[in-house]
């Protein structure tokens, strides 16, 4: 089967993409395009799936960089694979000839290019790794090597969307009491249950980075099981495990 990529014109001038679960050889509760090694899905079978992505992005398979994302605000400068990886959220890199790749699976998969630096970017933006500024920490790692915010865009993948968002009001309150306009990305739902947005509150802490040239695909990974996977979905369908989606870029 073809692989399905989505890619966004605002990063026009890198190879990039945000991998669906078509084309890839895992089965059962993972049937697709699962790159996680973290879950239970057979290892050589995740090694197959990653390799067909690095293919398409022109890439060896051990050039396709990634680290160990833990939900943290920590961005970090690579220059090929690290052994072990290192823990952090964001990578950027200025090396041609790798990929960086982040993991989701609900998540926000978020894209940088400043094609004028030749500097690229990806981070892995959960709603704590947002709240706590993993994307502005990319940003700075970007600007490390030589970006600009007024030249870098940023890309927002397939994430789990407001209306399929059901969070609590302890939930809410950790956002309103790190910043009170945050009120607005919630909408309120059934009792004392909220609907955040997600990839909108994203966008927001691009916006305060300072960037203008940014975007969401519009992708929700939950309504959609035919293309994404989703940790939420996974829980409610009361599965085992669930599949891990992976985005990639590279110059």
């Amino acid at each position: 089967m073809t692989l399905d990529i989505i890619t966004d014109p605002l990063l026009q001038g890198t190879q990039h993409g945000f991998f669906t679960r078509a084309g890839g050889a895992s089965s059962g509760i993972f049937s697709g395009l699962n790159c996680g090694y973290g879950s239970s899905d057979q290892r050589d079978i995740v090694a197959i799936n990653r390799s067909r992505v690095a293919q398409k992005l022109a890439v060896d398979p051990n050039d396709l960089v990634g680290v160990h994302q833990v939900h943290s605000a920590v961005a970090v400068a690579m220059t090929g694979p690290v052994t072990p990886a290192p823990q952090a959220d964001g990578l950027v890199t200025a090396t041609k000839g790798i990929a960086l790749a982040v993991l989701t699976a609900d998540c926000q998969p978020v894209l940088f290019a400043d094609t004028q630096a030749g500097v690229i970017g990806a981070a892995h933006a959960g709603w704590k790794g947002a709240l706590n500024g993993v994307l502005e920490a990319t940003i700075q790692q970007m600007e490390t090597l030589g970006a600009h915010r007024n030249t870098i865009a940023a890309v927002i993948g397939p994430s789990i969307s407001q209306t399929n968002y059901e969070v609590g009001p302890e939930f809410r309150a950790t956002f309103v009491s790190a910043q009170t306009s945050f009120e607005r990305f919630f909408r309120k739902g059934r009792g004392d249950r909220f609907h955040f947005d997600l990839p909108a509150f994203g966008l927001e802490m691009l916006r305060q980075s300072g960037l203008e040239r940014i975007g969401w695909t519009g992708h929700c990974t939950y309504s959609d099981p035919m293309r994404f996977y989703s940790y939420r979905r996974s829980v409610h369908e009361k599965q085992a495990d669930y599949g891990r989606l992976i985005s990639a870029i590279r110059l």
